[in-house]
């Protein structure tokens, strides 16, 4: 029955995906935004409205969302194909979508709100669905990490209530003008780090990859993690050059740290989780310079070739026997050809390999920055950045495809194989064709961009350079690393910079010593001393003295009623 099931969304979620597409190219050629308001009650003069923004922007945004949500339902028919509750998984999945739909055509910070803390909360729900204790750790770490950009949103909610509407879209201007509102700014801009899981709040995303593979080849690749990305191009980069530098400084070190932290893992949805990593400080570093659309544009393609590399990546660990390791694969080329082709071209379109659907966006980006007048450390942060992407790439390519094979078995069922194959498809034509077809339509005219010869074929020369690096970091003995004096080195450079460390244990430390003192210190000691074992003492010692007060008492009381008996009774009778 649960195939039917997963059939029929698939089906419903691809028609809308077409339909929205065909809208947003509608919209986008005759330049059409649409406001609609639902009155959903009123109360006295008060009216309680739900408004949707529709332009091109965001018909394109839930064309993509939808397009891979119906390869990832399909996907989950096989992958989870053992899972006794699979219609609970496939409803979670279909909230989490619902959850990201109602937050892309909000123009308002309530619904915008509503659909943000559903995407935690239902992340949350996904990331533990395998109930051990790394999942339930990993949830937590995911879902507190949330809660604090969604503090900073309730705080910009507050805020606005200086406008008189929530109705973000209509202040815009006014908030261009208003330097005083330039709080709103912030705080959105702070929940937006902390969605995107940009420095200091990067280790949950590492930590999420807990979940099943179809959600994290949804969660990492248009939902999630690209909510917050997709809240500041709504917001149209209202900040000042003072902050820009800042913050986009935070994205570059993003960028740097997760390229880093990639070349050193060995963990396959790690791995690929730190590209999003990766890949996200990109997209913000670009927003940060002012251009909007490039980062949109970004954002599309990498959500089409990353939800392919994680289902590709799904399928490998799924007739791996559940091995993660890339150094116990080896010739998978050999044995899943056809997964190996998808796995390939979705790692090449992330390289920004020319003409698939990682080079248009990726190249415009790398060619804007070069034109810009920025200092020698912001231009190598970006170039070293970009070179790591390249590097783990192509180290995971040789690890994967090209080593001999290694320890693991395969446990192949053909026709569940074929299965899986038949979901990557459409991602494969889309990684193939996609990138072009967006940039015809997003932009319609030539961006033709000046540079000098050595700057305009760089990115080329990136991707050579990358792919011999990440051959050297393949063929490098492990021992290599292994020596004392380097361990401290590796362990920092491949474990984020001590960020999951600092923001689990570091976090609680203190207040956990803290706690144990005043609790030793206090409960367990004078309080304890004083109120509760002090007093048993006292009532002890003195129990014999208080029975004999006690017992004086009440022989003083009955007297004294006694007596007032005996005198009422007189001075009735008498």
């Amino acid at each position: 029955m649960y195939l039917d099931i997963c059939l029929l969304m698939m089906l419903i979620l691809l028609f809308f995906s077409f339909l929205m597409m065909y809208l947003g190219v509608y919209f986008l050629v005759y330049s059409l935004k649409i406001f609609i308001e639902f009155n959903i009650f009123n109360l006295n003069s008060s009216c309680i409205i739900m408004t949707i923004f529709l332009d091109w922007m965001s018909l394109f945004f839930l064309s993509v969302v939808l397009f891979i949500s119906s390869s990832v339902v399909y996907y989950s028919k096989n992958y989870m194909m053992g899972d006794l509750m699979i219609n609970r998984f496939i409803s979670l999945v279909l909230m989490f979508v619902l959850s990201m739909m109602l937050l892309i055509i909000s123009p308002n910070l309530i619904s915008i709100l509503l659909g943000w803390d559903g995407l935690g909360l239902v992340s949350y729900c996904l990331v533990i669905y395998y109930q051990n204790l790394k999942s339930f750790n990993a949830g937590m770490l995911t879902v507190l990490s949330n809660r604090v950009g969604d503090v900073f949103l309730l705080m910009s909610i507050a805020w606005m209530l200086n406008f008189g509407s929530w109705n973000y879209i209509f202040y815009l201007e006014f908030m261009k003008m208003n330097k005083e509102m330039m709080i709103i700014l912030i705080f959105i801009l702070l929940a937006s780090f902390t969605k995107s899981a940009q420095i200091p709040f990067s280790s949950w995303l590492p930590a999420a990859m807990a979940a099943p593979t179809p959600v994290s080849s949804l969660v990492h690749s248009s939902t999630l993690v690209t909510a917050g990305v997709y809240l500041l191009i709504r917001f149209e980069n209202l900040f000042n050059e003072d902050m820009i530098f800042w913050f986009l400084l935070f994205s570059l070190m993003t960028m740097f740290m997760s390229g880093l932290n990639a070349n050193f893992e060995y963990d396959l949805k790690k791995i690929i989780a730190l590209s999003t990593l990766s890949q996200l400080g990109l997209m913000m570093s670009i927003l940060f310079l002012g251009f909007s659309e490039f980062a949109f544009f970004h954002l599309l393609t990498h959500a089409l070739f990353k939800a392919l590399l994680f289902m590709c990546a799904g399928a490998m660990i799924h007739n791996l026997m559940d091995f993660q390791d890339i150094r116990y694969m080896g010739s998978i080329s050999i044995q899943m050809p056809m997964v190996s082709i998808c796995f390939n071209f979705s790692n090449l379109a992330l390289c920004g390999f020319p003409f698939l659907a990682g080079f248009y966006s990726k190249d415009m980006i790398l060619e804007k920055f070069f034109l810009m007048d920025f200092n020698f450390f912001m231009f190598f942060m970006f170039f070293i950045s970009t070179l790591f992407t390249v590097m783990y790439t192509f180290r995971l390519i040789f690890f994967s495809m090209v080593m001999n094979y290694n320890m693991s078995s395969l446990n192949f069922m053909s026709d569940k194989l074929w299965e899986l194959n038949k979901s990557l498809l459409g991602l494969l034509l889309l990684v193939i064709i996609g990138g072009c077809y967006l940039s015809w339509m997003i932009f319609p005219y030539p961006y033709l961009i000046c540079l000098p010869f050595y700057l305009k074929i760089l990115p080329l020369l990136i991707i050579f350079l990358g792919c011999i690096l990440g051959y050297l970091m393949y063929s490098m003995s492990l021992n290599m690393l292994n020596f004392k004096d380097m361990y401290f080195i590796k362990t920092f450079m491949g474990g984020m910079w001590f960020l999951p460390i600092i923001s689990t244990y570091g976090l609680i430390k203190q207040p956990m010593i803290i706690s144990m003192n005043l609790t030793y210190f206090i409960d367990q000691s004078w309080t304890e001393n004083l109120m509760g074992q002090g007093m048993m003492k006292i009532l002890l010692k003195y129990s014999s003295f208080l029975d004999l007060l006690i017992y004086y008492f009440n022989f003083m009381l009955n007297l004294f009623l006694m007596f007032l008996l005996i005198w009422w009774y007189y001075l009735i009778f008498f």
